[in-house]
Parts: structure tokens; C-alpha cells; sequence
């Protein structure tokens, strides 16, 4: 679907280390549909254990999971949204992205020497999200310049633009993200509509802490930093060591567990980060099963089914019928597609289904 999560973050945080890491566990272009892959970006399968239980049970000829597309952001430094350091190139990638991981750096190195001389996580996340809120500001105010005159000829349209500017521009001015500003229903709709707040996306924290930290996270003051803020923002974090997941990535299959054993790990830190992201874009999964091949598809929540059928091709939303439609928790109860049928668990779905996560799908289309 061509949704990205950019991965942003201070210069000596980690960033690098983590994007190398998904880098190293990118799945092969050949594993998803009409994708291209960019140097910076990594594409990074999302771990299922449906997917995994329904090719089990099929044994298809091959397996697709869903996929997360990761791009790797320009560092930033104080002043990008006047132009400083890299911070035009940072503000211009963050716009293209769907979605925002901030890496914050939890862990004290003599070695990695941070930007602004101490280790900090919530100045970190303060200076990145001042950064934002100043280049939203600067949005704001021009759009404002071209709103007033209009408002002023008495344009209906422009009168209801001004109106939500005015509620919105203090907040940010008191360090209040869009996504978090104090907006009527219709206003949020037009910002998410009209506008590419930097502060309206959706934010992920990952806060990298030691290579041992992950046994302690209770007793991180600097994990508990980011935590606290986060939940004041209503935002999820994953702690990850990037040094460890980077270590990870670049062994073969079969070291990796037995590394994660040693470290008392049950599965690679990429795996929730991959699949909080996930989350964070409000994407959800269908699958459609076979026995030449097994896939699990990403639809926005909410998709009825010729929308969700479109996903895998056009023609399947334009020429839609019917879907025939179980859940994947039915089919864990019952075990086969026979036995699902006649428990009655086969439904037939027509335009106004909205489709769930978790439904395994047959579209009848004509074209």
C-alpha cells in the first residue's frame, strides 16, 4: 500500500544502527506486490503467528506476510526548521512519511559522544518535537496570510479555515502537536484532509537502551523518561537495544535464536517494533488461503470489502460480487475449511461489509 514510517531521531541515538538492522532484515522485493526499494528505505515483513497456523494447515506452495516500509530521515539538529544542518532535506522526508519513529537514546556510552553533551531522553524528545511544532508554525502562518484575505470577501469556505487556524495556532505556539490540539470534529477533518502537519502524524518512540538493559527497564530512569512522556502524548514506545538488533540481523537463521536464547530474549526487538508500527498506521490484515499460496493483505481499518478487495488489484473492487468470508478464529477452532462451512462460520458478505482483522476472504468479482 505504500505507507512509510520515517525513522527520526538526533544524531549518536541510534537511528543508523537500528535502520541498518531492518536494512539486514529486509524481505526481498520479489515477496510483495508493485514495490520499489530506495537505498534508504527497508521493507520488513510483520510477524504473524496466523499466518503462520493457517500456511500450516494449507501448506501452500509459497507464504506472503504483510510488510512495513521503513525510511531512513536525515539527522536533525536544533534549528532544522530554519534550514540548519541537514534540517530542510529531515522536514522535507518526515513530510513524505505516513507515520513517525523517534528513536531516543537511553543509555550512557564514554564512547558515543551525544550531540548535546549529556544523555537527556526528554530534552531529546523536546528538541525534535520543538523542530516540528516550528516548521507546522511556519505552515500555519502562511496559510493564514492567504486565508485572511479571502475571509475577509466573505468566503464561507475560508471564514471556516480561519476559524480552525485561530484554535489551532496558539497550541502549537504552547508546544501542543496538531495531533493532540483541542479541535471540533470538523476541524480535525479538515486538518487531516487539507493539511501535512508534521505534528498531526502519528508517533512511535523506540528508546534504545544498553546492550544488558533489557532485564531492567524498571529501573531506567531514562526509559522511564520516555515512557512518562509518552503516555502523557497517548503514544506507545518499544525499547530495543539497536546495537543488539543490528548484531541480530546479521546472523543466520539458525544463530539467531540461539542468540536470543543467551539473552534471555524470546523474539528480535523488530518484531513488536515492527508490528507496533503497524498498528500506529491503523493498518490491519485479511488473508486469502490456498493451496498455491498463503498471504495475509494490509487494509485500512474501517475498508468494506470491494475496498479491501482492491487492495490486491483494482479490478477486483471495480468488478465485485460477493466475498465468502470466515475468521481465522474459526478456522483455529475447527481446523479445515470443510468443517468451518458446516458450522455455518462461511458467510457470504455483499458492498456494505466492513471488513475485520483477522477475516480470511474469497472475492468473487467479474470483470
Amino acid at each position: 500500500m505504500g505507507l512509510k514510517a520515517g525513522i527520526v531521531g538526533l544524531p549518536n541515538v541510534g537511528k543508523s544502527t537500528l535502520f541498518n538492522a531492518i536494512t539486514n532484515a529486509s524481505v526481498e522485493a520479489a515477496n510483495y506486490p508493485f514495490a520499489t526499494i530506495n537505498p534508504n528505505t527497508g521493507v520488513v515483513a510483520v510477524q504473524d503467528v496466523r499466518l503462520d497456523f493457517l500456511s500450516f494447515l494449507f501448506k501452500p506452495k509459497k507464504t506472503v506476510a504483510t510488510t512495513v516500509e521503513f525510511v531512513d530521515i536525515a539527522g536533525l539538529v536544533k534549528g532544522a526548521a530554519k534550514g540548519e544542518g541537514l534540517g530542510n532535506q529531515f522536514l522535507a522526508a518526515i513530510r513524505e512519511a505516513d507515520a513517525i519513529v523517534q528513536v531516543v537514546r537511553c543509555f550512557d556510552s564514554s564512547e558515543i559522544i551525544h550531540v548535546e553533551n549529556s544523555v537527556n531522553p526528554e530534552r531529546d524528545m523536546d528538541i525534535i518535537n520543538l523542530e516540528l511544532i516550528l516548521s507546522d508554525l511556519d505552515t500555519i502562518q502562511r496559510r493564514l496570510d492567504k486565508v485572511n484575505a479571502k475571509a475577509r470577501g466573505n468566503d464561507k469556505q475560508a471564514i471556516v479555515e480561519l476559524a480552525m487556524l485561530q484554535v489551532l495556532k496558539p497550541q502549537l505556539l504552547d508546544g501542543i502537536p496538531a495531533r493532540l490540539a483541542n479541535l471540533t470534529s470538523d476541524q480535525r477533518l479538515l486538518i487531516d484532509q487539507e493539511y501535512h502537519l508534521l505534528t498531526n502524524k502519528p508517533i512511535l518512540y523506540v528508546a534504545n537502551i544498553a546492550e544488558d538493559g533489557y532485564g531492567s527497564l524498571a529501573q531506567n530512569a531514562y526509559y522511564q523518561q520516555v515512557l512518562a512522556r509518552a503516555k502523557k502524548e497517548g503514544a506507545e514506545v518499544v525499547a530495543i537495544s539497536c546495537e543488539i538488533e543490528s548484531q541480530i540481523s546479521k546472523l543466520p537463521d539458525q544463530e539467531k535464536q540461539e542468540f536470543l536464547n543467551s539473552l534471555g530474549i524470546v523474539e528480535p526487538g523488530l518484531n513488536p517494533l515492527v508490528r507496533a508500527t503497524y498498528q500506529l498506521l491503523k493498518l490491519a490484515t485479511y488473508f486469502t488461503v490456498g493451496q498455491d499460496e498463503c498471504r495475509a493483505w494490509t487494509f485500512h481499518q474501517g475498508m468494506t470489502a470491494p475496498q479491501a478487495a482492491g487492495v490486491i488489484h483494482t479490478d477486483f473492487q471495480k468488478g465485485f460480487i460477493k466475498a465468502e468470508i470466515y475468521h481465522y478464529d474459526d478456522m483455529v477452532k475447527f481446523k479445515s475449511e470443510l468443517a468451518v462451512k458446516e458450522a455455518g462460520k462461511l458467510r457470504m458478505e455483499g458492498k456494505e461489509y466492513v471488513v475485520k482483522d483477522g477475516d480470511v476472504i474469497f472475492f468473487r468479482f467479474n470483470v
